[in-house]
């Protein structure tokens, strides 16, 4: 049996070799370490070029985005209006109270009307510019102030209408027809199938009105009366809404004088085709 020495030989006995100091092996060996080429000044100042465009854009687009989030209710008005009003959004606690009335659902009595006179429910239609009436969809066939008096468009800010089409309905139902009837102003001058016709035109228009802005929000239902408990929807739900006020404050101001102070050439007189056959 050979010894343990003589089995374990280098792979290159040649080169590994202990104590050898032989030329073939430092110039086998010898190594040195690679120089790096060094960057010249135009990759230096691409670098630097490409480092602030990069914080440049970033600063952009943060401004941008914070820009968009301060001004939201803007974005979101331009999305659910026509016209330019200072919109602002906050929550509201809906008044659903099921067994308390508040004043807008009292019987008929002048201090209930007054609160509802008071949401302006009752403006006289507004004058706006030429201008601004053709960027808000209207043409010179629809009814103009004249031009001697400042010119423009005739208008109803439509939110009041449909708070003015609720009021109708309100005034209708069947415990305060009698006192309106009695009174005889407005729609109530009307019989039969005349005054028919303005009340379901309102109910319909309010219709319309609360399918194109149907609310997602949801009821939840809690247990009511003690003595006998029974689930019952919770009817005080808060809301982000509109500034109501601000609004009605536009429309307020935008009302041409009572139609008793207008001089009789107040309005543009229509030619023939301006005229349509009947009431739309």
């Amino acid at each position: 049996m050979h010894q343990k020495e003589d089995e374990e030989v280098p792979l290159n006995d040649d080169v590994y070799h202990a104590g050898s100091d032989s030329d073939d092996f430092n110039d086998k060996y010898d190594y040195a370490a690679a120089k790096r080429p060094r960057r010249g000044w135009r990759s230096c100042l691409g670098m630097t070029v490409s480092l602030l465009a990069i914080i440049l854009v970033s600063g952009l687009t943060g401004a941008w985005i914070s820009f968009a989030f301060l001004n939201m209710d803007q974005n979101c008005a331009l999305h659910t209006t026509q016209w330019y009003v200072d919109i602002k959004y906050a929550f509201k606690e809906f008044d659903g109270h099921f067994m308390e009335e508040n004043i807008y659902r009292k019987n008929a009595s002048a201090e209930v009307d007054a609160a509802w006179e008071a949401l302006g429910v009752d403006y006289r239609a507004g004058v706006i510019s030429y201008e601004d009436g053709l960027a808000s969809g209207l043409d010179s066939s629809f009814v103009q102030r004249n031009p001697k008096y400042g010119g423009g468009f005739l208008v109803n800010v439509e939110g009041l209408h449909h708070l003015h089409c609720l009021n109708l309905v309100r005034k209708s139902l069947y415990f305060n027809y009698d006192h309106y009837k009695a009174i005889g102003t407005h729609a109530f001058m009307n019989e039969g199938h005349a005054f028919q016709l303005h009340v379901t035109h309102c109910l319909d228009t309010i219709r319309q009105v609360l399918m194109c802005n149907v609310d997602t929000a949801v009821l939840g239902q809690v247990w009511a009366t003690k003595e006998d408990p029974m689930a019952f929807p919770d009817f005080n739900t808060r809301h982000m809404c509109k500034n109501y006020d601000a609004v009605r404050e536009w429309g307020e101001k935008l009302q041409a004088p009572p139609n008793d102070e207008l001089p009789p050439d107040f309005l543009v007189i229509p030619t023939p085709e301006q005229i349509i056959p009947k009431i739309p």
